[in-house]
């Protein structure tokens, strides 16, 4: 008998280019009053239309951009100290993951009684009464549609807080966001996507119902990748980086991520890496050990990727990891 298969989407998904233009509606739909924006400053500038709308819909609108790096404990706890009695009835975060992360836990723990220390885990948080809406600007992490949301610690660990009350909401995914991002940074968190997308394909506790979203992930982030990085002005390979992107995320929860992950969470911790580039310099080298466990499932990966059938499912696999 297979293991139940739980999946938690968000109550609204919106992808497009341009779709930014419709969030003044939608925040204006779910009745807020006092929204609180969790962003990076690169992004202002886009932003500042919205903002206006909101402003002459008598909404009020704080913005915080403190968020610069992977957050930690004390970044969370002085956003969390500073906005706690401001009466904060929706939370957009607009960003890289970081961001997002911190949206969404500022979401859940604006008014919530349980301390973060007794969220860390898997299923513990257990409710969140505040609206949460989401906008990645950049196309990586996944953020935007999963249960999860990490934090480092205050002994530099990072600290999973996993739960389907960490769904927002409402997703807004504008690929049009990730035209500005820079090159280096669209390569890392690109390839993180793809990582979910691996992961959870070849993971032992895949699941058919995801592995349609992971092998998909992974053709469109494979296709276009490099044509996004060398040439962030186009439209249509930041579009479908993005879309695979989101795929990445849905794979995260049902299934989630392993080796490439579990190995990368140190060595960003220690060295302070990206996360994005963590994975990016693991991927290889632990597909390289995994890939006999599961070659049929490596040789799709390969496929995935654009390689073409080898003789074996070995050769395929390795392939695979060669173009990786």
């Amino acid at each position: 008998m297979t293991e139940a298969l739980s999946i938690h989407f968000p109550g609204k998904l919106v992808f497009g280019n341009g779709v930014l233009g419709q969030l003044a509606e939608e925040i204006r739909s779910a009745g807020a009053k006092r929204v609180l924006v969790v962003t990076i400053q690169p992004l202002l500038p886009a932003l500042k239309g919205l903002f206006a709308q909101l402003e002459q819909s008598g909404i009020q609108v704080t913005s915080d951009t403190s968020i610069t790096k992977e957050p930690s404990y004390d970044d969370f706890y002085g956003l969390l100290n500073q906005y706690q009695n401001k009466s904060i009835d929706l939370v957009l975060g607009v960003g890289g993951g970081s961001a997002l992360d911190v949206a969404k836990l500022l979401a859940a723990q604006l008014d919530n009684e349980q301390s973060l220390e007794e969220i860390v885990g898997i299923g513990l948080l257990k409710q969140r009464n505040i609206t949460l809406i989401c906008a990645p600007a950049t196309a990586g992490t996944g953020s935007e549609v999963s249960p999860n949301a990490i934090l480092v610690d205050p002994e530099d660990q990072k600290k999973g807080i996993i739960s389907p009350f960490l769904v927002p909401d409402a997703v807004y995914v504008d690929p049009l966001l990730t035209l500005s991002v820079p090159a280096d940074i669209t390569a890392a968190t690109g390839l993180d996507a793809l990582t979910h997308c691996l992961e959870a394909f070849t993971n032992k506790f895949s699941k058919p119902f995801i592995d349609m979203y992971a092998f998909e992930g992974m053709r469109l982030i494979a296709a276009n990748l490099v044509e996004a990085v060398k040439n962030g002005q186009n439209k249509e390979a930041k579009e479908k980086v993005a879309m695979g992107s989101l795929l990445g995320g849905f794979c995260l929860g049902p299934v989630n991520t392993a080796g490439v992950h579990a190995l990368s969470y140190p060595l960003g911790s220690t060295f302070h890496l990206p996360h994005g580039l963590s994975n990016a310099l693991l991927l290889p080298y632990v597909m390289q050990y995994n890939y006999t466990a599961a070659p049929e499932k490596y040789a799709r990966v390969a496929i995935a990727l654009g390689c073409q059938p080898r003789d074996t499912d070995e050769q395929t696999a390795l392939a695979g990891i060669e173009k990786v």
